[in-house]
């Protein structure tokens, strides 16, 4: 059975091509709901922060404080189930896919010899760097998902108003993918390279 290889045709494309052509627009896609996720926490995020500050001024810890930590466990644990979880879920899509790819790749070499297929699927990519790229990706996504996770293990228990505004910063910034303007010319460099953006 044999592949298209012509690039930025839909209709065309099969097998391998047409699985790297989709990953790069799940890439694409699901770096946006990220973001968005990212977004949605930070707002969460910063209402705990605020709750801890309030909480600390406040000089009649009585009743309000008690409310404050019932509203702080609160929102942690919306922080958790409506932000962290489906980052986690978005994570475990990424992987698939790396493995999905690893396959293709190891398919090939099967098929094709250890260098891989002659030509490539789509402009100049070896299947090999879709590899390699993916898998930056998701190590990139997999460290910021970490780090996410200390901090809302964290944040609702942090009694120094600095720290926690470190903590918040943390979370907003991303490190691990705003950061490397490299991943995010990589991001862009799949979808050019298999016909999703016009060269």
């Amino acid at each position: 059975m044999s592949e298209s290889t012509t690039p930025g045709k839909n209709g065309n494309l099969t097998g391998s091509a047409r699985k790297l052509k989709d990953d790069a627009a799940d890439w694409h896609n699901l770096n946006l709901k990220w973001e968005q996720l990212n977004d949605e926490g930070s707002t969460i995020a910063t209402k705990i922060v605020n709750l801890g500050l309030s909480k600390k001024s406040d000089t009649e810890p009585g009743v309000v404080m008690e409310g404050g930590s019932l509203a702080a466990g609160d929102f942690s644990e919306n922080l958790k189930q409506n932000v962290v979880d489906k980052m986690a879920n978005i994570l475990s899509k990424m992987e698939k896919m790396v493995h999905a790819e690893r396959g293709i790749c190891e398919l090939e070499a099967f098929r094709f010899g250890e260098k891989g297929r002659a030509a490539p699927l789509f402009h100049t990519w070896s299947t090999h760097q879709f590899v390699e790229v993916s898998s930056k990706l998701y190590e990139s996504y997999k460290l910021e998902l970490a780090l996410k996770k200390t901090i809302l293990r964290e944040l609702p228990h942090t009694a120094n108003a600095d720290l926690s505004m470190v903590y918040l910063s943390s979370w907003l910034h991303q490190a691990y993918i705003e950061d490397s303007g490299k991943l995010l010319l990589e991001q862009e460099s799949l979808l050019l390279e298999t016909g999703h953006r016009p060269l």
